[in-house]
């Protein structure tokens, strides 16, 4: 049966190559994790505490786990045991995601800035160009107006 590949929906190359070429103990961190920082994570873990607490005061006489509630503090110790290296694991995918994020962005700023140098040289240089087409045009002016006046200064001592 062939794999299901979910559809490519990630604009960021590095979130691209972060989230489809991970491996699967890497996904199933991002997961763990995520769940573990949610709302809802924290009302289940309520629920359950609360349900464990009144399940021992109901069976009182004979309770599962006794008051200082030995197994469930068991029980949030493997809890913290095995979510603190999935957090550690999840973090540094994090920091390796900002890391690639940054030396993304630190090349196409290379590139961005490489085409403004570009721009502003072609600028400068119309810039000039326009400069020597004014100079040039106010040279003209003054020939065609010396030329001007020569021809009515010419024409006004015949007469």
């Amino acid at each position: 049966m062939p794999k299901k590949t979910r559809p490519v929906a990630y604009r960021h190359p590095i979130n691209r190559k972060l989230l489809d070429e991970a491996p699967l103990g890497a996904r199933i961190a991002d997961r763990v994790t995520g769940f573990m920082g949610s709302w809802a994570f924290i009302v289940i873990q309520t629920v359950i505490v609360i349900i464990w607490i009144a399940g021992n005061i109901y069976f009182l006489t004979k309770p599962f786990d006794p008051y200082p509630f030995i197994l469930l503090n068991l029980a949030f110790s493997t809890q913290a045991a095995y979510a603190a290296p999935l957090i550690l694991l999840a973090g540094n995918r994090a920091s390796l995601r900002d890391r690639l994020t940054l030396e993304h962005a630190a090349d196409e700023t290379d590139i961005e800035e490489e085409q403004n140098r570009r721009l502003l040289k072609g600028n400068s240089e119309i810039l000039e160009q326009v400069a020597a087409l004014e100079k040039r045009i106010l040279e003209l002016e003054k020939s065609i107006l010396a030329a001007i006046e020569g021809r009515s200064g010419g024409g006004e001592r015949r007469t």
